[in-house]
Protein backbone atom coordinates (compact mmCIF):
# COMPACT_ATOMS: atom_id res chain seq x y z
CA UNK A 1 0.00 0.00 0.00
CA UNK A 2 1.57 3.83 -0.89
CA UNK A 3 2.41 6.11 2.15
CA UNK A 4 0.08 8.85 2.40
CA UNK A 5 2.46 10.14 4.40
CA UNK A 6 4.18 13.63 2.85
CA UNK A 7 6.78 13.37 0.70
CA UNK A 8 10.17 16.00 2.04
CA UNK A 9 13.75 16.08 0.20
CA UNK A 10 16.61 17.25 1.52
CA UNK A 11 20.41 17.49 0.57
CA UNK A 12 23.18 17.42 2.18
CA UNK A 13 21.07 14.93 4.11
CA UNK A 14 23.64 11.91 5.32
CA UNK A 15 25.55 14.55 7.91
CA UNK A 16 25.47 17.88 9.99
CA UNK A 17 22.62 20.26 10.43
CA UNK A 18 21.30 18.42 6.93
CA UNK A 19 20.88 14.76 8.39
CA UNK A 20 19.14 16.74 11.62
CA UNK A 21 16.43 18.25 9.39
CA UNK A 22 15.69 15.23 7.56
CA UNK A 23 15.35 13.67 10.97
CA UNK A 24 12.61 16.83 11.97
CA UNK A 25 10.58 15.91 8.97
CA UNK A 26 10.59 12.28 9.81
CA UNK A 27 9.62 13.10 13.61
CA UNK A 28 6.44 14.92 12.09
CA UNK A 29 5.40 12.42 9.77
CA UNK A 30 6.88 13.27 6.20
CA UNK A 31 9.00 10.52 4.42
CA UNK A 32 12.42 11.69 3.31
CA UNK A 33 14.44 11.27 0.25
CA UNK A 34 17.70 12.71 1.44
CA UNK A 35 21.12 12.72 -0.78
CA UNK A 36 24.78 12.80 0.05
CA UNK A 37 28.76 12.49 -1.04
CA UNK A 38 29.07 9.07 0.32
CA UNK A 39 27.89 5.10 0.91
CA UNK A 40 26.54 6.95 4.77
CA UNK A 41 23.46 8.26 3.63
CA UNK A 42 22.08 4.68 3.03
CA UNK A 43 22.66 3.91 6.68
CA UNK A 44 21.18 7.16 7.43
CA UNK A 45 18.15 6.17 5.84
CA UNK A 46 17.97 3.57 8.23
CA UNK A 47 17.90 5.22 11.02
CA UNK A 48 15.45 7.88 9.26
CA UNK A 49 13.49 4.25 8.94
CA UNK A 50 13.59 3.95 12.89
CA UNK A 51 11.50 7.11 13.64
CA UNK A 52 8.49 5.56 11.94
CA UNK A 53 8.78 6.62 8.13
CA UNK A 54 10.09 5.76 4.38
CA UNK A 55 13.54 7.23 3.95
CA UNK A 56 14.94 7.05 0.29
CA UNK A 57 18.74 7.27 0.14
CA UNK A 58 20.32 8.32 -3.12
CA UNK A 59 24.14 8.98 -3.48
CA UNK A 60 25.24 12.06 -5.51
CA UNK A 61 28.11 14.72 -6.46
CA UNK A 62 26.31 17.93 -5.97
CA UNK A 63 29.02 19.90 -7.55
CA UNK A 64 28.14 17.99 -11.20
CA UNK A 65 24.88 19.23 -13.33
CA UNK A 66 24.24 15.28 -13.66
CA UNK A 67 24.40 14.67 -9.75
CA UNK A 68 21.97 17.23 -9.20
CA UNK A 69 20.02 16.20 -12.12
CA UNK A 70 19.96 12.67 -11.26
CA UNK A 71 18.89 13.00 -7.35
CA UNK A 72 16.05 15.05 -8.97
CA UNK A 73 14.94 12.10 -11.26
CA UNK A 74 15.43 9.95 -8.46
CA UNK A 75 13.02 11.89 -6.57
CA UNK A 76 10.08 12.28 -9.71
CA UNK A 77 10.47 8.41 -10.01
CA UNK A 78 8.79 8.06 -6.70
CA UNK A 79 5.84 9.03 -8.74
CA UNK A 80 4.99 11.37 -5.31
CA UNK A 81 4.37 14.92 -5.42
CA UNK A 82 7.26 16.81 -3.19
CA UNK A 83 5.38 18.76 -0.29
CA UNK A 84 8.79 20.11 1.04
CA UNK A 85 12.40 20.63 -0.14
CA UNK A 86 15.07 21.88 2.07
CA UNK A 87 17.85 22.42 -0.50
CA UNK A 88 20.96 22.20 2.38
CA UNK A 89 23.62 21.01 0.40
CA UNK A 90 26.97 23.19 0.83
CA UNK A 91 30.83 22.90 1.77
CA UNK A 92 33.53 25.61 2.74
CA UNK A 93 36.80 26.24 1.76
CA UNK A 94 38.79 27.84 3.63
CA UNK A 95 42.59 29.45 3.58
CA UNK A 96 43.81 32.67 2.08
CA UNK A 97 42.17 33.26 -1.79
CA UNK A 98 45.92 33.81 -2.92
CA UNK A 99 47.19 30.13 -2.17
CA UNK A 100 43.56 28.11 -2.54
CA UNK A 101 43.03 25.94 -5.78
CA UNK A 102 40.95 27.32 -8.43
CA UNK A 103 39.26 24.01 -8.93
CA UNK A 104 38.45 23.81 -5.01
CA UNK A 105 37.11 27.59 -5.58
CA UNK A 106 35.25 26.61 -8.70
CA UNK A 107 33.79 23.24 -6.53
CA UNK A 108 32.44 25.39 -3.71
CA UNK A 109 30.39 27.69 -5.92
CA UNK A 110 28.71 24.48 -8.19
CA UNK A 111 27.78 22.92 -4.70
CA UNK A 112 26.31 26.15 -3.35
CA UNK A 113 25.37 28.69 -6.08
CA UNK A 114 25.05 26.48 -9.02
CA UNK A 115 23.45 23.55 -7.46
CA UNK A 116 20.51 25.20 -5.20
CA UNK A 117 19.50 27.30 -8.45
CA UNK A 118 19.43 23.87 -10.52
CA UNK A 119 17.52 21.81 -7.61
CA UNK A 120 15.33 25.33 -6.68
CA UNK A 121 14.58 25.79 -10.42
CA UNK A 122 13.18 21.71 -10.89
CA UNK A 123 11.14 21.93 -7.18
CA UNK A 124 9.43 25.18 -8.02
CA UNK A 125 8.08 23.86 -11.69
CA UNK A 126 7.15 20.56 -9.42
CA UNK A 127 5.40 22.70 -6.53
CA UNK A 128 3.95 25.41 -8.54
CA UNK A 129 1.14 23.76 -10.65
CA UNK A 130 0.08 21.78 -7.38
CA UNK A 131 -0.66 24.84 -5.32
CA UNK A 132 1.18 23.97 -2.77
CA UNK A 133 5.05 23.20 -1.08
CA UNK A 134 7.42 24.70 1.35
CA UNK A 135 10.99 25.52 0.32
CA UNK A 136 14.31 25.74 2.52
CA UNK A 137 17.33 27.01 1.53
CA UNK A 138 20.01 26.78 4.14
CA UNK A 139 22.19 30.22 4.38
CA UNK A 140 24.46 31.33 7.11
CA UNK A 141 25.57 34.02 9.28
CA UNK A 142 28.06 34.44 6.82
CA UNK A 143 25.48 35.63 4.55
CA UNK A 144 25.48 38.91 6.74
CA UNK A 145 29.16 40.10 6.76
CA UNK A 146 32.34 39.73 4.59
CA UNK A 147 34.21 36.65 5.34
CA UNK A 148 38.27 36.59 4.48
CA UNK A 149 40.32 33.61 4.33
CA UNK A 150 36.70 32.29 3.72
CA UNK A 151 36.60 34.16 1.05
CA UNK A 152 34.11 31.97 -1.20
CA UNK A 153 31.94 31.34 0.99
CA UNK A 154 30.63 34.42 2.18
CA UNK A 155 29.29 35.15 -0.89
CA UNK A 156 28.23 32.25 -1.76
CA UNK A 157 25.90 32.25 1.08
CA UNK A 158 25.03 35.66 0.48
CA UNK A 159 23.68 34.59 -2.96
CA UNK A 160 21.56 31.81 -1.35
CA UNK A 161 20.03 34.10 1.04
CA UNK A 162 19.06 36.87 -1.40
CA UNK A 163 18.06 34.01 -3.92
CA UNK A 164 15.72 32.82 -1.20
CA UNK A 165 13.93 36.30 -0.34
CA UNK A 166 13.93 36.74 -3.71
CA UNK A 167 12.50 33.85 -4.65
CA UNK A 168 9.77 33.79 -1.48
CA UNK A 169 8.71 37.42 -3.21
CA UNK A 170 7.82 36.00 -6.60
CA UNK A 171 5.81 32.91 -5.37
CA UNK A 172 4.18 35.04 -2.94
CA UNK A 173 0.28 33.89 -4.51
CA UNK A 174 1.30 30.49 -5.36
CA UNK A 175 1.00 28.58 -2.59
CA UNK A 176 4.60 27.73 -2.26
CA UNK A 177 6.48 30.02 0.05
CA UNK A 178 10.60 29.74 0.60
CA UNK A 179 11.83 30.38 4.06
CA UNK A 180 16.22 30.92 4.78
CA UNK A 181 18.14 29.62 7.33
CA UNK A 182 21.48 31.36 8.44
CA UNK A 183 23.17 29.34 10.90
CA UNK A 184 25.86 29.87 12.84
CA UNK A 185 28.66 28.46 13.88
CA UNK A 186 27.47 24.45 14.44
CA UNK A 187 28.91 21.52 16.23
CA UNK A 188 29.80 20.10 13.01
CA UNK A 189 32.55 19.00 10.94
CA UNK A 190 31.78 21.71 8.46
CA UNK A 191 34.84 23.56 9.68
CA UNK A 192 37.38 20.86 9.84
CA UNK A 193 36.17 19.71 6.21
CA UNK A 194 36.75 23.20 4.77
CA UNK A 195 40.33 22.86 6.08
CA UNK A 196 39.61 25.48 9.13
CA UNK A 197 40.91 22.92 11.71
CA UNK A 198 43.32 25.20 13.37
CA UNK A 199 41.30 28.47 12.90
CA UNK A 200 39.83 30.00 16.04
CA UNK A 201 36.50 29.61 14.59
CA UNK A 202 36.37 25.70 14.43
CA UNK A 203 37.85 25.87 18.80
CA UNK A 204 34.88 28.43 19.44
CA UNK A 205 31.63 28.09 20.90
CA UNK A 206 29.46 25.99 18.47
CA UNK A 207 25.45 26.02 18.24
CA UNK A 208 23.78 22.51 18.88
CA UNK A 209 22.87 20.67 15.44
CA UNK A 210 19.24 19.55 16.01
CA UNK A 211 18.65 22.73 17.83
CA UNK A 212 19.28 24.72 14.50
CA UNK A 213 17.72 22.02 12.56
CA UNK A 214 14.41 22.19 14.99
CA UNK A 215 14.57 26.16 14.21
CA UNK A 216 15.00 25.55 10.69
CA UNK A 217 11.89 23.30 10.72
CA UNK A 218 10.03 25.32 12.54
CA UNK A 219 10.42 28.77 10.58
CA UNK A 220 9.47 26.60 6.98
CA UNK A 221 6.60 25.26 8.67
CA UNK A 222 5.56 28.54 10.31
CA UNK A 223 6.22 30.40 6.61
CA UNK A 224 8.42 32.78 8.35
CA UNK A 225 10.68 34.72 5.79
CA UNK A 226 14.11 33.48 7.45
CA UNK A 227 15.42 32.40 10.70
CA UNK A 228 18.92 32.48 12.39
CA UNK A 229 19.65 29.55 13.48
CA UNK A 230 21.21 28.92 16.71
CA UNK A 231 21.23 30.51 20.29
CA UNK A 232 20.50 34.43 21.60
CA UNK A 233 24.34 35.04 20.88
CA UNK A 234 24.50 34.04 17.81
CA UNK A 235 20.82 36.14 16.70
CA UNK A 236 22.47 39.10 18.52
CA UNK A 237 25.45 38.56 16.36
CA UNK A 238 23.11 39.06 13.10
CA UNK A 239 21.24 42.34 14.52
CA UNK A 240 24.91 43.95 15.17
CA UNK A 241 25.98 43.12 11.62
CA UNK A 242 23.40 45.23 10.16
CA UNK A 243 24.27 48.34 11.93
CA UNK A 244 28.31 47.65 11.74
CA UNK A 245 31.14 48.93 8.76
CA UNK A 246 31.94 46.02 6.57
CA UNK A 247 35.84 46.60 6.73
CA UNK A 248 35.29 46.75 10.27
CA UNK A 249 33.18 42.89 10.71
CA UNK A 250 36.12 42.05 8.14
CA UNK A 251 39.09 42.70 10.46
CA UNK A 252 36.81 41.02 13.22
CA UNK A 253 36.09 37.89 11.07
CA UNK A 254 39.61 37.54 9.51
CA UNK A 255 40.84 37.11 13.03
CA UNK A 256 38.38 33.74 13.55
CA UNK A 257 39.37 32.28 10.40
CA UNK A 258 42.94 32.97 9.51
CA UNK A 259 44.75 29.35 9.79
CA UNK A 260 47.30 28.89 12.64
CA UNK A 261 50.44 27.48 11.72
Amino acid sequence: MASQRPLALVTGGSSGIGFELAKQFARNGFDVAITGSSDKVHDDAGELRDLGVEAYPHRADASTYEGVEGFWTFVTDLGRSVEAAALNVGIGQGGAFLDNDLENEFRLIAINVTGTVHLAKRVVQHMVPNGRGRILITSSVSATLPTPYETVYGPSKAFGFMFAESLREELRDTGVTVTALLPGATDSQFHKNAGMGTSAIDHGKKNDRTEVARQGFEALMNDVDHVVGGDAETKQQVVDNRKTPEPEKAARHAKMTRLQG
